[in-house]
């Protein structure tokens, strides 16, 4: 990667670390996602309890991501990345022995507890480690290195669970969490030799979680992980793999093939977005609308299409979802520009809630309309007319989502313009006045 090339040894290897500890959390996290079909016959469930597992998962990180950030401006990054490698590890364990859901349960609570204190302490590695003009790349890298966890989920892990059943795939992915730990204790350190760790007794980190929340441009990166990133968890992490295989009747190394798709659609655009960011930071809700409005379109087709969706539109569907990951972390950028760096681990906490708590919301709405269909007309549960009616509530989610990011981008805006004398014009009024600006220019003459 070239944006490393001139950058000192030791801060390579710390973003390594990072990004081993991130790719893993996400191995832990989206192992669900893969073996739905096979937890439904292990525990003989309904979709709607099926999917308390994908929901308290979910609800567990959420709920502790402000909790997290506050840990990782008091005990620093490394700590925090090490405990929650050790909790995946553990859950994963309970999982694999799990002989009924609600044992099937706690297991993910331990898993979605050790992912929760995983991207936050990483993201404050990279904004300790690097100057601020690369933070926003550095961070679309660290995203989209560590989506490939999902890849390893799809592929690698799918095929341990046709293999060895249940308890072994569940046992080696509890396996590769030790890895992440290791990882950790090597690589990992807390900021450059000589710099302060930026560490705050807990009173502190409080007060300054505190204030954080009470930022206008915090809120706001709430508001646009909530919209950006919720779909495209809840698709990978539980319902897409069901809808595909058992609504749309792809197979599973096809089903595997278009989730891998949506991971490489991640990483090849994050890198362009990130650098768009970085360049015109006033201009951040533009894309953020652009990738909403790109999702809703690829989901409309996808729904609306008259018999089974081709595989292009799949195809489609799954690189929209793909650009919606890294659109995310344009939240965490409103974070880091609205937030001294002492308190930017509960902001960016804060901000991680949005997308999350967006996406168990999902979860848990598409399970509950799918059992509904089923008990009121006797379809099949998990048919592909009963998909389309149980996916479209992802509209109402993001659409109040949209609503909150208008309204706090509004008044976001109205503060930046009284306190700080930045006023920011309707992108249409922008771009016109530089081509006007363009055009009476001078030409220079040869």
């Amino acid at each position: 990667m070239t944006l490393l090339a001139a950058t000192p040894a030791r801060a390579r290897m710390v973003f390594a670390g990072a990004v081993v500890a991130y790719l893993i959390a996400v191995l832990q996290r989206s192992t669900l996602g893969v073996a739905g079909v096979a937890a439904s016959q292990r525990f003989e469930v309904s979709a709607s309890a099926l999917a308390t597992l994908g929901v308290v998962q979910l609800a567990v990180y959420a709920l502790l991501q402000v909790p997290v950030g506050v840990l990782v401006d008091r005990f620093g990054p490394k700590a925090v990345i090490v405990v929650g490698a050790a909790l995946m590890a553990a859950g994963q364990v309970v999982v694999a022995f799990a002989p009924v859901l609600p044992v099937g349960v706690l297991g993910r609570m331990l898993v979605g507890a050790g992912d929760a204190t995983t991207f936050v302490a990483a993201l404050r590695l990279v904004n300790a480690w690097f100057p601020p003009g690369r933070v926003p790349v550095l961070s679309q890298w660290l995203g989209n290195l560590g989506q490939f966890g999902q890849v390893l989920s799809a592929v690698p892990f799918a095929a341990l669970l046709g293999i060895s059943g249940w308890t072994g795939a569940f046992l080696g992915v509890a396996g590769v969490s030790v890895v992440a730990l290791a990882a950790a204790l090597v690589l990992l350190s807390d900021a450059p030799e000589g710099a302060r760790s930026g560490h705050t007794d807990l009173r502190a980190a409080l007060v300054g979680l505190r204030a954080a929340v009470r930022r206008r441009g915090t809120r706001l990166g709430f508001w646009a992980h909530f919209v950006t990133q919720s779909s495209g968890v809840m698709f990978a992490l539980f319902w897409g793999y069901p809808f595909l295989v058992s609504g749309v009747g792809l197979s599973r190394p096809a089903a595997s093939a278009l989730l891998t798709v949506q991971v490489l659609a991640g990483f090849l655009v994050g890198p362009a977005l990130g650098s768009l960011t970085a360049r015109h930071p006033l201009r951040r809700s533009n894309l953020v609308f652009a990738i909403v409005t790109l999702l809703g379109v690829a989901w409309a087709l996808v729904l609306l299409f008259p018999g089974t969706p081709p595989v292009a539109l799949l195809v489609l569907l799954s690189i929209a979802l793909g650009i919606g990951g890294p659109g995310s972390q344009i939240g965490f950028d409103y974070a880091r520009t609205f937030n001294p760096r002492t308190g930017l681990g509960g902001a960016s906490g804060f901000v991680n809630v949005g997308g999350f708590s967006a996406s168990f919301t999902m979860i848990f709405l598409v399970g509950f309309l799918l059992d509904l269909q089923h008990t009121l007309t006797g379809a099949p549960l998990y048919s592909l007319g009963a998909f389309r009616v149980a996916l479209a509530v992802q509209y109402l989610v993001v659409g109040l989502g949209v609503v909150a990011f208008v309204v706090t981008r509004r008044s976001t805006r109205a503060q930046m313009r009284e306190e700080d004398g930045v006023v920011i014009d309707p992108l249409w009024l922008a771009l016109h006045a530089r081509v006007r600006a363009r055009r009476r220019a001078p030409r220079k003459r040869l």
